[in-house]
């Protein structure tokens, strides 16, 4: 027995020696789509901009091709054309035992459970799997823990987020890795690098309930001063938000823009980012308003916006409705071009990739 066991870690061993001092890892990013999106942003940039001299990326994609929204040209992409990940699996299991890749990255609910059930099939390889939110992931379910304790590791994009996952999963420490959304750095700012008002006001984002923009209206309806304010967005709360604006008698203060190529040109247009959440995985629109040096005021609620957030910096963050409203009564002085350091210091794309290949690497250890 004593020999069968040395015979298997040696084997072991030569396994992780090979794939570490091969020319590459393969990896596979799993995701159920690539429409608008967090996790489907930071899945096609960071597949495509792994160091492509250690690493050889694909996407496995449960959707259709017509629904991609990110340009995924550098990298082979294949699409198993389903719109459930549940009819999806067969193809993810055959997709998986033929390419044979080092490590599988997914990201979502479903597809994480999933990816716990093909790390019992293919034990070869690696799963990491990555929770979209904080409270998400199935609530909880018995099925969700056993198919989430078969990953490799798990990786979280804030602090609030690993806590939530390892509380209701029991996942170890030494599972759990943070890394926050990567931002690029847009380059020099056109824009004065001052602000020192606050009139023009600006939300970004999915319009659902979650998000709170019906509290940030009925917080505008009480702002004694000059301001105009602009949605962009569109989503399921989409007509009781415009019903509220019109209620409130705030159309001539508000412009709706439901789709734009154009979110930085309108961030760096407006002096203040405003968010309403009432929880958050990690907020991309918050993080890419104060990448381009307009601050951000919002709730401190779960999830990573008190990681992008540093009170006064680069916006502020309050506990209630009525802080909310006194901090937009009053001008502010910023800088631009401190406020889009303290956020690419931290979460540049470069950083950001680095901690990637990292994790990657050390699945193989």
């Amino acid at each position: 027995m004593k020999i069968l066991k040395a015979l298997k870690l040696k084997m072991q061993r030569s396994i992780i020696h090979y794939r570490i001092n091969r020319k590459k890892v393969k990896v596979v990013f799993m995701i159920p789509n690539l429409g608008t999106g967090g996790a489907e942003r930071v899945f096609a940039f960071v597949s495509q901009h792994l160091n492509p001299d250690k690493f050889a990326t694909e996407l496995l994609v449960m959707g259709k091709s017509e629904q991609t929204t990110y340009q995924v040209d550098k990298i082979p992409v294949t699409y198993l054309d389903k719109n459930r990940v549940l009819h999806a699996v067969p193809g993810i299991y055959r997709f998986l035992r033929n390419k044979r890749p080092d490590i599988v990255l997914s990201s979502i609910g479903h597809l994480n459970m999933v990816a716990g059930v093909m790390a019992v099939l293919l034990p070869s390889i690696r799963f990491i799997i990555r929770p979209a939110s904080v409270g998400s992931e199935e609530e909880g379910s018995w099925q969700a823990k056993k198919c989430f304790a078969q990953a490799h590791s798990v990786l979280c994009q804030s602090r609030d987020m690993a806590h939530n996952f390892q509380k209701r999963y029991g996942i170890p420490d030494e599972k759990i890795t943070i890394i926050g959304n990567p931002v690029r750095d847009t380059g020099e700012i056109d824009a004065p690098d001052v602000i020192d008002q606050t009139h023009n006001l600006v939300t970004v984002g999915r319009l659902d309930p979650i998000k709170g923009h019906a509290r940030i209206l009925n917080i505008l309806a009480q702002l004694d001063r000059d301001f105009h304010y602009t949605i962009i967005g569109d989503g399921p709360e989409k007509e009781n938000i415009l019903n509220q604006i019109d209620n409130l008698r705030l159309n001539d203060k508000i412009t709706h823009i439901p789709h734009t190529d154009k979110v930085n040109d309108y961030l760096i247009q407006n002096d203040l980012f405003l968010q309403g959440s009432y929880s958050e995985g990690f907020p991309n629109a918050v993080l890419e308003s104060c990448a381009v040096g307009t601050p951000a005021l919002a709730f401190d609620v779960p999830g990573g916006t008190k990681e992008i957030i540093e009170h006064g910096t680069n916006g502020f963050l309050v506990a209630d409705e009525q802080e909310y409203l006194t901090l937009l009564q009053a001008d502010h002085h910023w800088k631009r071009n401190e406020v889009s350091r303290s956020v690419l210091s931290k979460f540049g794309s470069q950083t950001v990739l680095d901690q990637y290949e990292n994790l990657l690497v050390s699945c193989l250890d």
